[in-house]
């Protein structure tokens, strides 16, 4: 079994207790009980602790022996026993039974305290000078207790860093982010939190910008414990109806010279990158056919030679679909 001291119940936060020397403890529980259990405690340093002050964790050894007080000790009498109840320790006089009731808990325990500081050293290694030894790749360290390594294509554009193809991982976590090459991520950190929003890249006329989409917060507490928050940010821009109007019939007569196998010039061959696009805003700007327009296009995308086409079709359904459910929510 292990005892926590130092952290409150309720709240989980850590207050610490004093420094204790674990053979005081083991040579008054040889003194006291029968079938006395081997008893461990460490003194465990917190960064956000005064230097008096630790988390002591106690570890009790198996014993396959009920311990009993052999002796009267303060208010406890002779051949007294107690079982344990969360934090609470409580005296019984019914037979104490052999119990597995927290093996799978202790085992999940012990596996997870081997992530040590070699463990990590060599992920971070590894996730660096192997697995993106061709991308930019950085970490964090976060409470002395996580570490999160990212890497990615990273440009600048107007002041502001952006990622693609980018990988991200909570080392000794488990929690791996991917974002393709074709998305768009910025990503900015403080000592307790990791934030990465994702952009889209809209615009009509070839005058695009970048639209925060969503982002992800990953908060970090000096407890042990983190939380990951998504929040969909998506504004959609707004043009000139007379303009878009313009712009959407125009496309509709490409997409039908499109459905029809009719020839296009050159420079209809460029707007068809846009067509998804193009009919997405114009849905997001009160064009409420656009969207089935868009939906019922789907077969003329896939079947194009180019397959950017057909994967620009796919981004402008995947943000329709968040929009649709956050609106829900």
């Amino acid at each position: 079994s292990f005892i926590v001291v130092g952290v409150e119940d309720e709240t989980n936060e850590i207050i610490g207790d004093d420094f204790f020397d674990d053979s005081r403890i083991q040579n008054l529980v040889n003194a006291y009980l029968e079938n006395p259990p081997v008893i461990q405690y460490e003194n465990i340093p917190f960064p956000s602790l005064p230097s008096n002050k630790v988390v002591g964790l106690v570890t009790i050894k198996p014993n396959n022996k009920v311990s009993k007080f052999k002796k009267a000790i303060h208010t406890i009498a002779a051949q007294s026993t107690f079982v344990r109840n969360g934090s609470i320790s409580m005296p019984t006089e019914n037979k104490i039974t052999y119990s597995k009731l927290n093996t799978e808990t202790v085992i999940s325990i012990e596996n997870n305290s081997k992530n040590n500081i070699e463990y990590t050293l060599e992920s971070v290694l590894n996730f660096i000078t192997h697995t993106h030894k061709d991308l930019h790749s950085e970490y964090k360290v976060f409470k002395e207790l996580f570490v999160v390594c990212w890497a990615g294509n990273k440009k600048k554009i107007k002041n502001t860093i952006y990622y693609s193809r980018v990988d991200i991982e909570l080392i000794n976590e488990q929690i791996k982010l991917f974002y393709s090459a074709l998305d768009e991520i910025s990503i900015v950190f403080d000592n307790d939190s990791f934030t990465i929003t994702e952009y889209i890249k809209l615009g009509l006329n070839d005058k695009t910008s970048y639209y925060p989409l969503e982002k992800l917060k990953i908060t970090f507490f000096d407890n042990g414990y983190y939380k990951m928050d998504t929040e969909f940010l998506f504004k959609p821009p707004q043009y000139n109806k007379k303009m878009l109007f313009h712009i959407y019939n125009a496309t509709l007569v490409l997409l039908d010279k499109m459905d029809k196998q009719l020839t296009i010039s050159t420079q209809e061959e460029k707007e068809v990158e846009h067509i998804s696009s193009i009919l997405m805003i114009c849905y997001l700007n009160g064009f409420e056919a656009a969207k089935q327009k868009l939906i019922d296009a789907k077969i003329i995308f896939k079947q194009h030679k180019n397959p950017e086409i057909y994967v620009s079709f796919k981004e402008a359904m995947r943000v329709l679909r968040k929009m649709k459910y956050n609106k829900n929510e």
